[in-house]
């Protein structure tokens, strides 16, 4: 799985004119899922998402996680961020998991936050979307289930 957190003061998503999903501080997580994925990724994304420490504490160091500053997370599914660019001009996702698998994939990783008392809002697996937020920092970062294990 690879996805991109960013740590926002807001973020929103909407589908059909309707926001789906909002939340104030806490984490957008942008989540792609690869051919190959199970469970151990989702596992490891939500401990990531947890327990990063990405957020300011007192001293204005990034020194705490989004458990320890409360926040919430909005989870986007993105296939794109599967995307290849090497050859030619029109990107190939042939290492994107099949939608059944992702659209599961992507559920357990919100449930799974959600059993961790992690207030999660998504957007709609496989629609088009608009994506609002408010980059805090800005802090972004990559991470790869595959990369980082």
């Amino acid at each position: 799985m690879r996805a991109v957190f960013q740590r926002v003061t807001s973020a929103s998503v909407e589908v059909d004119g309707k926001i789906v999903g909002r939340i104030q501080q806490g984490v957008m997580v942008l989540l792609g899922v690869a051919k190959g994925d199970d469970a151990s990724d989702a596992k490891y994304l939500v401990d990531k998402i947890r327990t990063l420490r990405i957020f300011a504490d007192e001293q204005g160091k990034i020194n705490q996680s989004l458990m320890e500053v409360g926040g919430g997370v909005l989870l986007v599914s993105q296939f794109t961020l599967l995307g290849r660019t090497t050859n030619g001009r029109r990107p190939s996702f042939d290492g994107a998991a099949p939608p059944d698998l992702a659209k599961r994939l992507y559920e357990q990783v919100a449930a799974d936050l959600r059993a961790c008392g992690t207030p999660v809002e998504t957007g709609v697996f496989a629609a088009h979307m608009q994506v609002a937020l408010v980059n805090d920092g800005p802090v972004t970062f990559v991470v790869d289930s595959r990369e980082e294990r």
